[in-house]
């Protein structure tokens, strides 16, 4: 009994280990973020928001993603159950594409 025990608890914990790099890629991106916004190479997510979400009026936020490699927030609207992606700029906060 005491091994039934031991094997499981043994197959939960490597199944656990090989799942865990999927969750530490899955925020990377944040990671890049961070990183690049440290080195002053692009604008904090605050900066940003404050610069588009008060274009946005009656707009509802969702939030945001961000694209490290191109170094673009992509900020995410609803207005009358309509989505609205609004796609800026990390490094100089200019808006791209809004769609």
């Amino acid at each position: 009994m005491k091994q039934a025990i031991l094997l499981l608890l043994a197959a939960a914990l490597g199944s656990a280990s090989v799942s865990a790099p999927v969750y530490a890629r899955k925020g990377d991106d944040q990671g890049k973020a961070r990183e690049q916004m440290n080195s002053g190479k692009v604008l904090s997510l605050r900066e940003i928001e404050g610069r588009v979400v008060p274009r946005m009026r009656g707009m509802e936020y969702l939030g945001p993603e961000y694209d490290g490699n191109a170094q673009v927030y992509r900020l995410k609207f609803i207005d009358s159950g309509r989505v609205i992606f609004v796609d800026v700029d990390a490094r100089s906060g200019s808006v791209l594409r809004q769609r």
